[in-house]
Parts: C-alpha cells; structure tokens; sequence
C-alpha cells in the first residue's frame, strides 16, 4: 500500500511510490500503465517526500496526458492473435509440451505453442517475445561499425522512454518495441547507437541517426509519437 497517491482532474486516485538512492543526484518519476496504474519515483536520499510531491505536482499536466493516453491492459489468452516483429502471431496453449514451439502457417502467419503451467502463459509468452527482440536487436547493432557497439544490451519495460544509454556504454531497450513495426524499432536502435557518438541531440547527432538509418527516420518518429502508448496495451 502506498503512503502518497496522486489525484488526476477526472478523480482517479494513483499510487505513488517512492524509493530512495543514495548517490543519485536527481528526482526521476517513472509513470506505469500496466495491470496497476502508479508512478515510480526515485529520490536522493537529501531530498524529502514533501520535495518529491512537489515535484509531482510540477509534472501533472504531463502525468495528466500520458495516463489519459494510455491504453486500457489487456491480457492475452489461449488462442488469442498479437504482433510483434512484423509478424501475426496466434498463441496456442499445449499441455503436452515442455519447451515453448514458433511454428510459421502455411499462409504465413505464426503459431506459438506454450506448455507448461497454463498460469504461467502470458509469462511464457512475454519471455519469448523479449528473448526474440533482444536477437534482433543485437542482430542490428552487430551490422553496424564496431565504434558504435554498446558494451552490454538490456531490456526493460518502461513508460517514458523507449531506449536510452548510459555513460557506462549500456543500451537500454523498452521491450515493448516488440510491438511496433520493425523498422521503427530499428530507429530507436540507431538512435541510440548514435549517441556513442553524439551525447546530445544536436544537428550532428541527427545527422549520425540517418547514416546508420538511412530513409524514413520522420516516418518512424511519427509512428512511435502517435501510437506508442498503443504498445503498453498488451500483456
């Protein structure tokens, strides 16, 4: 249970939750939409919860937008359809299995059969999913000059951010890129990748994007501004 909530102009009550970092330096707020709706923050061990709550209310036309944007969850069942990678996938649950199967149809669509705990399906599913992203995604990168090469790759599932890297030369990935077309998450993967060059988001970093992108990269950025809250809508 959460000590603190926040209260949007339509009277929903969300929970926030504070963590405090000792060595941070900043206030950062993590929005989720997922099964339960909240707002993650991390706070300096200095700064106080009144500082934190502060802050929230300094960003509550921003949380107002991204909670009203985003979608309602929706959970994935025994023969449900989804897609991911370009792909339309049909998940089957199969107790006679152990290891989970990806079958292509004769009309080029996809099965996946799931075994296993049948509770478990929608974790067996989100696992494979993220594992196939993240071939993908090392796949792109490894095309690429090495000079742009992250030291360590990892995905998470963020609200705010679709990809990031830090000065320790460790690429970030929302796995829900899953969901988009494939080559808008290559855009965020060469947008990242760029800035191993440029660590900011000048005309010379956007000038990298499009040499490791080539055409497209506006089409991308406004598939991913108009339909990325669209992509936290599945498990």
């Amino acid at each position: 249970m959460s000590d603190f909530e926040f209260t949007t102009s339509l009277g929903e009550k969300i929970p926030i939750v504070i963590t405090v970092r000792r060595g941070l330096r900043n206030i950062t707020l993590r929005p989720r939409a997922g099964d339960t709706r909240r707002i993650e923050v991390s706070r300096p061990w200095l700064a106080s919860n009144s500082t934190v709550l502060g802050f929230i209310e300094q960003k509550r036309r921003w949380l107002e937008r991204f909670f009203s944007n985003a979608p309602a969850h929706r959970h994935l069942a025994d023969g449900d359809w989804f897609e991911f990678l370009d792909m339309r996938v049909r998940a089957v649950y199969d107790e006679t299995i152990r290891a989970t199967k990806f079958v292509q149809n004769d009309d080029g669509t996809y099965t996946l059969f799931v075994g296993g705990d049948k509770q478990m399906f929608e974790n067996r599913v989100r696992n494979f999913i993220k594992s196939e992203l993240l071939k993908r995604i090392k796949e792109l990168i490894r095309a690429q000059p090495r000079e742009f090469w992250p030291r360590r790759i990892c995905l998470r599932d963020t609200s705010s951010r679709w990809g990031s890297r830090s000065s320790t030369g460790t690429m970030s990935f929302s796995w829900r890129l899953a969901f988009a077309p494939f080559d808008v998450m290559r855009y965020v993967v060469m947008h990242e990748m760029a800035h191993v060059r440029h660590m900011d988001h000048s005309p010379q970093f956007w000038a990298t994007v499009r040499e490791l992108y080539g055409f497209g990269i506006e089409r991308a950025r406004r598939w991913l501004n108009t339909n990325g809250a669209k992509l936290h809508q599945v498990l």
